[in-house]
């Protein structure tokens, strides 16, 4: 009986954590900035148009997909998401003629990556088991974490095979469209929402209605300071080695900030879903964000040493704030999950926003002060963390 049980939940969680790993695949955008500027002759600007163009969807469509998964149910959403991203990978896949049919590829792939951050990562509360919401989210961004490493090497792959750069996205399709027949096999199974939600049908009104609630507003605001902190740092890292210690940007500098800070960062990911197994989420996200702060501490310190220190610290507590902050605010409302998620995945904008924060910083004053910018996300975090504990014990 025991093991039928377990059978079924993984039957159930596969095409969830599948998911998660296809919405890895968007962070291949910011690998193929560099081929499309060659080969369309593009300004740095209009390279740029690319990874923005990605960050603007979430910020459009992660509140009215929350509405729908409300009022659809998260398993349709997810379903319909998949499709959105296929569409994109197919017209890419067909003929990249043109840069402005990249451009739209890529914003109808970033419509569809929006409203499936906001299915999958509610949805994996309906398919875990008991008290294992967290630690199964927290693998999930693991499995996304290896989605995105896979689109460098796969890309450099097909290009070694002889074909064009945009060839990566037939194998994203082909990835994407076993995700998709999976996930029609899923059962309608979800959390069941309280009588009162049910007599008041969602709307982008009543979504944005929750940000009244302070616990809600600063969890979104912690999600898009979290974000914006994220996608800084790996912007930002090898520019400071480079212009700081004197490394290599196309080597030593690369390897040792981005390509340091993203291995600890999936490793701490996977430790994490571990050390969930028997440690308490509001705890583990307290010791995470003290991390992530003492990390950023050693960038400022002014030794190499420290800095190398300091990014393999970075990856390890910035790790697990995602999914920490989204589980322990979904488990507090879980009657809203659809409007809350969507919130949350609309706070991702944060990750085109503060990284330019961080360029004004670093014109001003130096490219050591631009990570003053993360570090404050970081004690706004630590702040929440402790707020979080206090707030639970009373």
């Amino acid at each position: 009986m025991k093991t039928a049980l377990h059978t079924r939940t993984r039957t159930r969680t596969l095409p969830i954590f599948l998911a998660f790993f296809v919405m890895g695949f968007v962070d291949a955008v910011g690998t193929l900035v560099g081929f499309a500027k060659t080969e369309f002759r593009l300004t740095g600007a209009e390279a740029g148009l690319l990874p923005f163009f990605g960050f603007v969807a979430f910020a459009l469509f992660s509140v009215p997909a929350g509405v729908l998964a409300d009022r659809r149910g998260k398993r349709f959403l997810l379903v319909l998401s998949l499709g959105v991203v296929l569409a994109g990978q197919i017209v890419a896949s067909l003929s990249v003629s043109s840069y402005g049919r990249l451009l739209g590829a890529i914003f109808l792939i970033g419509v569809g990556m929006a409203a499936l951050q906001v299915a999958g990562n509610p949805m994996m509360r309906d398919v875990s088991a008991p008290g294992r919401y967290a630690r199964n989210l927290t693998f999930a961004q693991f499995l996304k974490s290896l989605g995105s490493i896979s689109g460098p090497y796969l890309t450099t792959l097909v290009i070694a095979l002889g074909l064009p750069w945009h060839g990566i996205f037939p194998v994203f399709a082909a990835v994407t469209l076993v995700t998709l027949l999976l996930s029609l096999l899923l059962p309608a199974r979800e959390a069941e929402p309280d009588a009162s939600a049910a007599e008041r049908p969602a709307s982008i009104a009543s979504s944005f209605a929750l940000l009244k609630e302070p616990s809600v507003a600063l969890a979104v605001l912690g999600i898009f300071l979290y974000v914006g902190a994220e996608v800084g740092l790996n912007s930002w890292l090898a520019t400071y080695l480079s212009r700081t210690f004197g490394m290599d940007l196309a080597s030593s500098a690369t390897r040792l900030g981005p390509g340091l800070f993203f291995i600890a960062l999936s490793a701490g990911r996977l430790l994490g879903s571990f050390v969930l197994n028997f440690l308490d989420a509001r705890r583990f996200f307290r010791w995470s964000a003290l991390l992530g702060l003492a990390g950023l501490g050693l960038l400022l310190v002014g030794s190499r040493t420290a800095a190398l220190s300091g990014i393999v610290l970075c990856g390890l507590g910035f790790a697990n704030i995602w999914p920490l902050v989204f589980s322990l605010t979904i488990e507090s409302r879980p009657d809203r999950s659809g409007a809350l998620s969507g919130l949350m995945c609309m706070a991702i904008f944060g990750g085109a926003t503060l990284p330019a924060l961080m360029g004004v910083a670093a014109d001003r004053m130096g490219v050591v002060s631009a990570f003053l910018v993360p570090l404050a996300c970081f004690a706004y975090l630590t702040a929440l963390a402790f707020l979080g504990r206090r707030s639970a014990a009373a």
